[in-house]
């Protein structure tokens, strides 16, 4: 069963922005996961000479670090007022 929002989504409630952020963190994890793994996996049988995967990988998963450092530490869900 899917989640449930108990009340109107709406961008400005910081609760939804927590979970939207962690949710789209979640989804960059899983791609990264997915596309790394594949890339290896090929890399591995065909033992070929892609000496650029290591560089990809790296710099992919410091920009998901930094993700998950900006939603933990970074980003500011206190309610602001408007007007």
């Amino acid at each position: 069963m899917p989640p449930r929002w108990p009340r109107q989504p709406d961008r400005a409630d910081p609760d939804y922005r927590r979970l939207d952020d962690r949710m789209n963190f979640a989804v960059h994890v899983g791609i990264f996961l997915a596309s790394n793994s594949g890339l290896w996996f090929v890399h591995n049988i065909k033992q070929a000479d892609w000496s650029w995967i290591i560089w990809v990988t790296g710099i992919w998963g410091a920009i998901l670090l930094f993700h998950l450092l900006y939603i933990v530490a970074i980003a500011d869900y206190s309610k602001k007022s408007h007007g």
